[in-house]
């Protein structure tokens, strides 16, 4: 019987053998992408003894057709109430209204993580030698840093007010030209903290080796700085016993996991020359946009990328795929599902199936060495038969 998702009083998610899990098919490709992967899902799942209710709610371009509201509060709810949702990807309105459907669900549902793991699967094409050497998982926060949106334009009373109260402070906050948009990026201790906290967590549940404070505290020392010292602060003070900080280990950690700080810039250098010294990565919120897609172009592009947003607190998680709509595809049953898929796997390993999402990711991967891919991959693989989506789905299910 399907029942929903609730969290237990010790933190952990109750998950019922038939739990339903709302839906976002997807504007444009969504219309590919989503039966695919939910065939390879549904698939994976019913080998281990266990099913999905799948219940469809609509966000993007097919809510604005049919409700006039891109974001109805039905679906919002129905996230919230069920816990757990996967979505395909979503048009967002030009002009005015919502900045972003994304960042509007993630910011309503306080997903403060966006969980990005980045892996190389045998024979895909890569531009890089050794793509077999990036294996990291991004922790980047999602609810503060300018992606909060605290903006005013130029020229408006907002802005003319804004510059007013900056120049009360003197000195360099009065040389602001006065034909300037004004936004203010926020990073607080809470919201590094916990993102810090969830980072090191998955480290030692994982038992990978490393987390790296990704930031630019050496300009922006108030904000980003502040956000690196907190989570050495926060390693002393909670994680002492699985791991030390770089300055307290001499970069000797023992048995312990290395928590270590690298600045941003060098960091998107780094991951292409030395990618083996990096395991997991906790950034802030613009950091962690550029090196998501940084290093999906090495392991294949951002059409293989998964994505999840999540708060570890509450349990809340919604898992996505992280490329745009293209809309010039849909319908045509040709595009790569294999970002959605793998956050679909994400979301499988949240629910504590791991299992079904070790399967689905062993098939994948044979899927591609066998190269059985769809049309982006195959102009790059020499002797690789192109297949269309429904049929690189197919092709999954018959290898688990």
């Amino acid at each position: 019987m399907a029942e929903k998702i609730t969290m237990a009083s010790d933190g952990r998610l109750t998950v019922p053998d038939e739990p339903i899990i709302p839906f976002i098919r997807g504007d444009g490709t969504g219309v590919d992408i989503w039966p695919a992967a939910q065939l390879v899902m549904d698939a994976a799942a019913k080998k281990h003894g266990v099913s999905i209710a799948w219940k469809e709610v609509l966000a993007g371009q097919a809510a604005f057709d049919e409700t006039g509201d891109w974001l109805p509060d039905e679906t919002v709810t129905a996230f919230d109430e069920h816990l757990i949702g996967i979505k395909g990807p979503l048009t967002t309105p030009v002009g005015g209204g919502i900045r972003s459907l994304n960042v509007a669900l993630r910011q309503l549902l306080d997903l403060y993580v966006c969980l990005r793991p980045v892996r190389w699967f045998t024979g895909v094409p890569s531009p890089v030698k050794h793509p077999e050497k990036v294996d990291m998982v991004i922790f980047r926060e999602n609810t503060e840093d300018i992606y909060a949106g605290l903006e005013v334009e130029e020229g408006t009373p907002e802005a003319a007010r804004m510059l007013e109260l900056l120049a009360e402070f003197g000195g360099k906050w009065a040389e602001i030209r006065k034909d300037s948009g004004i936004g203010i990026k926020p990073v607080s201790e809470t919201g590094s903290k916990r993102l810090i906290r969830a980072a090191i967590q998955y480290t030692v549940d994982k038992k990978r080796k490393s987390v790296t404070m990704v930031h630019k505290g050496n300009i922006q020392k108030f904000t980003e700085g502040a956000f690196r010292n907190w989570g050495y602060e926060l390693t002393r003070e909670e994680f002492a016993d699985v791991a030390v900080g770089w300055d307290d280990c001499d970069g000797k950690p023992g048995d312990r996991i290395l928590v270590k700080d690298a600045i941003a810039d060098i960091t998107l250098q780094q991951v292409l020359t030395r990618p083996e010294d990096f395991d997991v990565i906790a950034t802030t919120n613009l950091n962690g946009d550029y090196l998501s897609d940084a290093l999906a172009a090495q392991v294949g592009g951002i059409g293989i990328a998964p994505g999840g947003n999540i708060n570890y607190v509450t349990g809340h998680g919604i898992f996505e795929a992280t490329h745009g709509t293209a809309p010039k595809y849909a319908g045509q049953d040709k595009v790569n599902p294999g970002s959605l898929l793998l956050s679909g796997v994400l979301m499988f390993e949240h629910l504590g199936w791991q299992g079904a999402a070790d399967d689905i990711v062993r098939a994948l991967e044979a899927t591609i060495a066998e190269r059985i891919v769809t049309y982006d991959f195959a102009r790059l693989m020499d002797g690789a038969t192109e297949v269309k989506c429904s049929e690189f789905a197919a092709a999954i299910v018959e290898r688990l």
